[in-house]
């Protein structure tokens, strides 16, 4: 019986030392600093820090032609600066043509015109 105790016993400390040893060095010279308190919080970036950046227009055919896109009339009774870049990017979320040709303008990341003509939600909203 106090065989197999002393066995058990030598398999424990064998266990406890090849973990020990397994085990990744962290003791480090440079210790690592703590970016939640040492870092001042920034106020939250939103859509209007980029209103005053004009947007970019690449066109990836050197041998195209530009065509002025058409511009969709306005059909609400809402003024253009009744809208405010809220994040809202697809149709599903705009409630008028009015709405969805201010955020495509106006709003960074939009994806409501597939077909880049310059009309948004041509099966939604402007038909």
């Amino acid at each position: 019986m106090t065989q197999k105790i002393l066995i058990f016993v030598l398999l424990l400390v064998l266990a406890l030392l090849g973990y020990k040893m397994l085990q990744p060095d962290n003791t480090t010279s440079n210790p690592i600093a703590n970016v939640a308190t040492d870092t001042p919080v920034d106020a939250a970036f939103t859509s209007t820090d980029l209103d005053d950046i004009p947007p970019t227009y690449v066109d990836s055919d050197a041998t195209s032609t530009s065509v002025s896109a058409v511009k969709p009339i306005l059909t609400s009774s809402a003024s253009a600066s009744s809208f405010t870049c809220d994040g809202r990017k697809h149709c599903s979320q705009m409630t008028s043509c009015a709405e969805a040709t201010y955020f495509v303008q106006h709003c960074p990341n939009t994806k409501m015109d597939g077909n880049n003509d310059g009309v948004p939600c041509e099966q939604q909203w402007c038909r």
